[in-house]
């Protein structure tokens, strides 16, 4: 699906492929999380196992974000990482991630673990949040 930035940049969300995982990882490892960048092997299959895994990629073919969850398409639509590339945030990217993916599952509560950084974030756009 083509979006529009609010810079006014064009970019792609599309389904994630095995070949994203290396710009997947990178993306992890820059914001430091430390668990999904240890456990890389792992954090790849969880990626190639979920029912929701895309990525959004920019005009230079730069993966910009990512989302990778879990549905069972009818009552609960569970987020396991939403991720923004730094360069990119306040631009719309992660709100227009995540109202696609809802639009691909109307039916679903949307929920989402977040930690103490972003859950202010999360809650101010309404959106159901696990605390951990």
């Amino acid at each position: 699906m083509n979006i529009q930035l609010r810079n006014g940049q064009k970019s792609a969300i599309v389904p994630y492929t095995p070949s994203h995982f290396k710009e997947i990882h990178s993306l992890n490892e820059k914001e430091e999380w430390s668990n999904l960048v240890a456990k890389h092997i792992n954090t790849r299959e969880a990626w190639d196992h979920s029912t929701i895994a895309y990525v959004v990629i920019n005009e230079k073919r730069e993966l910009i974000g990512y989302v990778r969850g879990l549905t069972d398409t009818k009552i609960t639509l569970y987020i396991c990482e939403i991720l923004i590339d730094k360069r990119y945030r306040g631009l719309g990217v992660g709100k227009i991630l995540i109202d696609y993916v809802h639009s691909l599952y109307p039916e679903t509560r949307m929920e989402m673990l977040a930690s103490s950084e972003s859950r202010t974030y999360y809650e101010q756009k309404s959106w159901f949040v696990l605390r951990f």
